[in-house]
């Protein structure tokens, strides 16, 4: 069975979201309107961009687990460029990342561990693997060489 790690990020991330929207992950009514944090001049300018964030938090936590809020407000942030000087780190809205865990707890997929953060679920952890799985098989069927990993 294939891994998280076997497989593109962007190709995993994208058939999570698919896969989530389809099972409804709640979003709240403000994600039209919302920056993803004071680095963003712009809302996304992709519709989906909720489900495809919490697709990307879920395997961030699959990897790199127990994370908390702050941790991924860290990773999602960006710089953010002040007058002539270089650009300042600033992290990304905590809303957007609690509300997307949220969903994902409700929906099974992570579990919170006392004073350390979340960490994926067993129901998590099989739904991302059998989508590595199901991606691997493709990307197998296009370039015979990657059999190795299967």
């Amino acid at each position: 069975m294939a891994k998280v790690y076997d497989v593109p990020a962007d190709v995993l991330i994208e058939r999570l979201a698919t896969a989530l929207k389809s099972e409804d992950i709640p979003a709240p009514s403000w994600i039209p309107f919302v920056k993803t944090g004071a680095h963003a001049d712009k809302p996304p300018q992709d519709r989906d961009w909720w489900h495809t964030r919490c697709a990307s938090i879920m395997r961030k936590i699959y990897l790199n687990g127990p994370l908390g809020i702050n941790a991924l407000r860290n990773d999602y942030g960006g710089g953010k460029p002040s007058g002539y000087g270089a650009a300042h780190h600033k992290d990304a809205g905590g809303a957007i990342i609690r509300n997307a865990i949220q969903g994902l707890e409700k929906l099974g997929y992570v579990e919170k561990v006392e004073k350390k953060g979340r960490i994926i679920s067993k129901q998590g952890m099989q739904k991302l693997d059998r989508l590595s799985t199901e991606i691997l098989k493709e990307l197998i069927v296009e370039t015979p060489q990657l059999k190795i990993y299967s």
